[in-house]
């Protein structure tokens, strides 16, 4: 019977997907000459596949034809590790394995002569067995790779970039490189703070944060030879394992940085600057790098209020208040061995860089330290009879009061400023009366110039 050339085409066609098939009715195939793959499960993003040479892990349980089980490493609770092409597996699982992606699952039949042969493995696989392999690849690396990095986000202004030394604090997510999480700072609800380039983390990341600007955005990736090796770490980072760090840096600074002050905005005529010992009054802002609301002087509807370098504020914060004007706006930068140091303080983290932003409302010239009151020229010749008003021979707190509060609005001197004279002027008294019996006698009057004096007498 002729047949149409098309008809033919079409008839061969159809044998031919019956041969691959492998349909009965067209005889047995007989034994497989190679490994059978099927990869049933394929990632939509495969960076990297398995090579000859690659170090892979995996896992994989391995069954008969029948079902029955033979060997799987899941039971044994840990991943198969090795050199993929070059011989250290049956070669079935040689070739099986090879262009894998992460995450990739397949099922491989291994025929005997690429299997364990004829003669087998005593008491666990027959001879001439064909074998079932079902195996998800985990991990691919090469004594070759080097660290990789990924910037994910990076601040528009970067003025300056870490480096060795430097300390940083920052979050990060840790995974495997099958997405598998073994450790997150954000879980703890803290950064991890370390200095870098001195050996306190893995080498992989003491590299990966070089050159990383403040709340920048990275990924790295770190081969197993610059993380934790074949031993790995814990019972969350097998042995042979890649890691994958997202980490995002809050701050970061070194030992030897000053404050950092940038003048937003000055007074026209500015004359007058603040210096130690005066008293200002001042609004501030208080963040961390990242944005971090701490606390704010607005809050309280009312300016704070210090006397400078009388160790009242942060020793950053003092020394950024020095030499403004009443007016006077800026940015200040403050590392944290000038701030509240490794410990921190309540609402503030270890180890944080802090921003102040800082107004100047208004500054009293102060007074030098030890004295609450001096005076502007020589003080009375007798300024025991000036101050006892009422000549009675002895000066109760009232009357002392009386007195300086005169001398205050005559001009002839000053209070060491407060926002509360009165208490200044109460220290003053309870200072010069000595035995504490509420009034000033003769012999208890005495000015600082003079104690002063005295007491350098009694040293020598």
């Amino acid at each position: 019977m002729a047949v149409a050339p098309g008809s033919r085409c079409l008839l061969l066609l159809f044998l031919l997907l019956l041969g691959i098939l492998g349909v009965p009715a067209l005889g047995d195939p007989g034994p497989l000459e190679d490994v059978v793959i099927d990869r049933y499960y394929i990632p939509k993003i495969c960076l990297r596949e398995a090579q000859m040479g690659d170090f892979i892990r995996y896992h994989y349980n391995g069954t008969f034809k029948d079902g029955k089980k033979f060997d799987s490493s899941y039971d044994r609770g840990a991943t198969v590790a090795g050199v993929v092409g070059v011989g250290r597996l049956i070669t079935g699982m040689d070739r099986g394995l090879q262009g894998m992606c992460v995450n990739e699952r397949r099922h491989l039949i291994v025929p005997p002569h690429l299997g364990y042969g004829s003669i087998g493995v005593a008491g666990l696989i027959p001879p001439d067995a064909t074998l079932y392999f079902d195996v998800v690849m985990l991990d691919i690396w090469n004594k070759n790779d080097k660290l990789q990095i990924t910037t994910l986000s990076k601040p528009e202004r970067c003025n300056r970039t870490v480096e060795n030394s430097d300390f940083v604090r920052y979050h990060y997510n840790g995974t495997l490189l099958d997405g598998t999480p073994f450790d997150s700072s954000y879980s703890r609800n803290q950064t991890y703070n370390t200095y870098i380039g001195k050996g306190y983390i893995i080498p992989g990341m003491d590299q990966g944060l070089q050159g990383v600007c403040m709340g920048e955005q990275r990924r790295v990736v770190i081969p197993p030879h610059l993380a934790y090796g074949e031993n790995g770490a814990g019972d969350k980072i097998p042995g042979s394992a890649v890691l994958i760090f997202d980490v995002h840096v809050i701050d970061f600074h070194n030992p030897a940085d000053p404050v950092e002050i940038e003048t937003t905005f000055r007074p026209e005529g500015c004359n007058v600057t603040t210096r130690n010992r005066d008293f200002v009054r001042y609004h501030y802002n208080c963040s961390l790098l990242d944005g971090t609301r701490l606390f704010s002087s607005h809050d309280y509807g009312k300016p704070q209020e210090v006397t400078l370098g009388a160790n009242k504020v942060i020793e950053g914060l003092n020394s950024g208040l020095l030499d403004m004007c009443a007016g006077e706006r800026r940015v200040l930068i403050v590392p944290p061995h000038l701030g509240h140091g490794e410990s921190g303080a309540r609402g503030v983290p270890g180890s944080a860089v802090l921003r102040f932003e800082v107004e100047l409302i208004s500054m009293e010239e102060g007074v030098p330290e030890g004295y609450l009151f001096i005076w502007h020229g020589e003080p009375p010749a007798s300024l025991y009879e000036q101050m006892d008003l009422n000549k009675d021979g002895g000066i109760p707190a009232d009357e002392f009061s009386t007195f300086i509060k005169t001398q205050v609005a005559e001009g002839k001197g000053r209070l060491m400023p407060s926002s509360d004279p009165e208490k200044v002027i109460a220290d003053m008294f309870q200072n010069q009366d000595r035995n504490q019996d509420g009034k000033i006698t003769p012999d208890e009057l005495k000015l600082k110039s003079d104690e002063d004096q005295e007491k350098i007498h009694e040293e020598l």
